[in-house]
């Protein structure tokens, strides 16, 4: 009979996960095989240290893309602010200590990253939990961390026992694996006691005995499994055996089913065979819908405090909770508040991402999205070949579609400079500059440019923009935004122009328009139209109410307001910030941007039918020209007549 096994969280975690999730949690500090000086202190003995659910999908194929759901502080008045920059990726000091191991295993080199642990991590940190790409939890890891309190004085190692007769070595004719202490132990599980294995002289000790059955074996089968397995055999007074149901291991010849035949939960589920999901088991379909259930489970039911363990509350949690405590549900306004004051969890690069190499003057388009807008993504593909940074507003069940879509698109799957970050779904209303704010942060670029998923960009533009920065000297020397018409057809299949000539015969033909020329012309009308047509170099506008083109800008531009949520302002608010700060408004004569149609949202929907929507809309803007003039003093009078205009329900 199968246990049933209670979902509490899924988890995958590499060595990346690992330091990621010690390092920086307890100690708040970089990670390489050189020591570091600590940030921090340990968590108190037997505890967790906090609530936390890795997602990483045990198929092989995003090993790289490894997070962490947490919950970041915020306080009431700077709320799902990304101010954190995207991370380099982590020295390769520790390679060179393993590279000397020839490995047959198809994790290559990082497959025998952990024998380094002891070294590579802090020098007071004494307890870490390892875990291998391919796990799922079926239960809370806390009560993994716990199972520390079991160790003898002189156990270092917690592992569960093979799950098969591999180091028996009668799985076929002439099959020879390292030595191991009867079935061997996995590794794709590990309890290690740090502060036991350096005072032991773990580094030494490993490698006396690597080198000298690599005498007689030609290569690690197994990467670090078999060295961990032939220490154990020599010193098997380190090892603490967990109990099975910690790593049910389901390889291709497993004897996993003596382990959970007889068991009433399930704790990890390990995927350790090549094939993973594919793996021939005649159990194979429940452990398959298993793990597949996570992969839709909503993550927001999971998101909770662990009461287990004394811990200081992050940054802002007790000003985000008072505010949240002060709102009042019968207020018309409600849900923008309430939207406002929510901490969305955050996948950062979901997908496998390449970093542009660096260049002085380069670009990256800079947008959001919802599931509703991923046919867009192929066509932006093909119209800007230079990275992108997008944000993307799903559920769980809708990211695991999404990573489905990607993969079978030839056109997404090779672009690797495209980073997609994931921002799980939570309230009533879409929040779009938070979404912004999320992919500008991750913006890797010295020059953003600022779109939205809904426009295609000219073929050339990507080419244009970067030759106009260099140019135009912005940067240190000049302080600007550079304008991008706009334009918008509403065929839903029209023949794109790869020239200013051909967009210009389209507009006289009325094929294209400018941006909203029939519903809200105020928006893009400084950006004077007219003169464009003739224009042969950059002309200066100045900012006018309600204006909203888009621009690039230095990376480090101001964030754009998280307070607009839903429909309405999010992007004339920025304008306003952009203008408020003196940059130049520059409008390029040979950039353009089309908009292609689409239904419309629901936020929109709700703007032009509910003038309830609308007044809160306009409170919204009275709190925010409030903090303008907080910010700029007088000069923020300038803005308040545009703040005072009435919205119109037609808007689009």
């Amino acid at each position: 009979m199968l246990p049933r096994g209670r979902p509490r969280a899924l988890g995958a975690a590499a060595l990346l996960l690992l330091l990621l999730l010690l390092g920086f949690l307890l100690f708040g500090g970089d990670l390489g095989c050189e020591r570091r000086e600590p940030g921090g202190r340990a968590g108190a003995p037997g505890c967790f240290p906090g609530p936390l659910m890795p997602r990483v999908p045990p198929d092989g194929r995003l090993r790289r893309a490894a997070a962490l759901d947490g919950d970041p502080g915020a306080g009431p008045g700077d709320h799902n602010r990304s101010d954190c920059g995207p991370q380099p990726p982590p020295p390769p000091k520790c390679e060179p200590q393993v590279s000397w191991i020839p490995n047959k295993h198809y994790s290559g080199l990082y497959g025998l990253m952990k024998l380094v642990l002891p070294s590579a991590l802090p020098a007071e940190l004494a307890r870490v939990i390892v875990l291998d790409t391919d796990v799922t939890f079926a239960s809370d890891i806390s009560e993994l961390w716990a199972l520390f309190a079991h160790f003898s004085d002189t156990q270092a190692i917690g592992l569960v026992e093979n799950q098969s007769d591999w180091y028996l070595g009668n799985l076929w004719k002439n099959h020879r694996p390292w030595p191991a202490l009867g079935r061997g132990f996995n590794t794709g599980v590990i309890l290690l006691r740090l502060d036991r294995l350096r005072q032991a002289g773990w580094e030494q000790m490993w490698r006396l005995t690597a080198r000298r059955e690599l005498l007689s074996l030609p290569a690690t089968s197994l990467a670090d499994q078999d060295i961990f397995n032939a220490v154990i055999k020599e010193h098997p007074g380190l090892v603490q055996r967990l109990p099975c149901v910690w790593n049910v291991q389901l390889s291709d010849h497993t004897l996993a089913e003596r382990c959970y035949s007889e068991a009433s939960d399930l704790k990890v589920i390990h995927w350790n065979s090549p094939k993973k999901l594919r793996v021939k088991n005649k159990h194979v379909e429940f452990f398959r819908n298993f793990y597949l259930t996570f992969l839709e489970y909503d993550g927001n039911l999971l998101r909770r405090e662990l009461f287990v363990c004394p811990s200081q509350p992050p940054p802002g949690a007790e000003q985000l909770q008072q505010a949240l405590a002060q709102l009042d549900e019968e207020d018309p306004c409600f849900e923008f508040r309430q939207q406002q004051l929510t901490v969305h969890r955050v996948h950062v690069t979901f997908l496998p991402h390449e970093p542009p190499p660096p260049r002085p003057h380069d670009v990256t388009l800079v947008a959001q999205l919802s599931m509703d807008r991923l046919q867009m993504l192929e066509a932006l593909c093909r119209h800007w070949p230079g990275p992108m940074s997008l944000a993307l507003y799903l559920t769980d069940a809708e990211a695991q579609q999404f990573l489905h879509f990607v993969e079978a698109s030839p056109v997404l799957a090779a672009r690797q400079d495209v980073a997609y970050h994931v921002v799980y779904r939570e309230g009533p209303l879409y929040p779009v500059n938070q979404l912004r704010n999320v992919a500008l942060a991750q913006a890797l670029t010295p020059y953003v440019f600022l779109s939205d998923i809904d426009f295609l960009p000219a073929y050339s533009l990507y080419d244009y923009l970067r030759a106009s920065i260099e140019q135009l000297g912005l940067g240190s020397r000049r302080k600007a935004a550079l304008v991008v018409p706009a334009f918008e057809t509403l065929r839903y299949r029209f023949s794109f122009p790869h020239s200013k000539v051909e967009l210009l015969a389209l507009l006289d033909a009325g094929t294209l328009y400018t941006f909203r020329y029939h519903e809200w012309p105020r928006g893009h009308a400084p950006t004077d139209y007219a003169r464009w047509r003739e224009a042969q170099a950059p002309y200066r506008v100045q900012w006018a109410a309600n204006y909203e083109p888009y621009v690039v800008v230095p990376r480090d531009c101001p964030r754009y307001d998280p307070r607009f949520v839903g429909f309405g302002w999010n992007k004339v608010a920025h304008i306003v910030e952009l203008d408020a700060q003196e940059y130049e408004l520059l409008v390029l004569p040979e950039a353009f941007t089309i908009h292609l149609p689409h239904a419309p949202s629901l936020d929109i929907s709700r703007f032009r039918s509910s003038p309830t929507y609308r007044d809160c809309l306009q409170a919204l803007k009275d709190e925010f020209h409030q903090d303008l003039s907080r910010h700029h003093g007088a000069a923020a009078l300038k803005y308040l007549p545009a703040l005072q205009q009435p919205q119109s329900p037609a808007r689009g």
